[in-house]
């Protein structure tokens, strides 16, 4: 049976300056968060403020495809 896709899905969100930085840099650690989003209520990709450890301020964190 094929499994249906569920309504509210776990998404991962990742620091989008410190993705830029990573191809320069040999480092990947990158600061990620996992959250939770409605898909019918936001079907677009979700992008949150958060605080990035490895840049020590509030960037914003972009959905990423799992």
């Amino acid at each position: 049976m094929e499994k249906k896709k569920e309504v509210r899905g776990k998404v991962i969100l990742e620091c989008t300056s410190c993705v830029r930085k990573s191809f320069k840099k040999l480092s990947t650690a990158v600061s990620r968060y996992i959250t939770q989003k409605n898909r019918h209520n936001t079907p677009n990709k979700l992008e949150l403020k958060k605080f990035c450890p490895r840049c020590s301020k509030h960037t914003i964190h972009g959905e990423i495809k799992n």
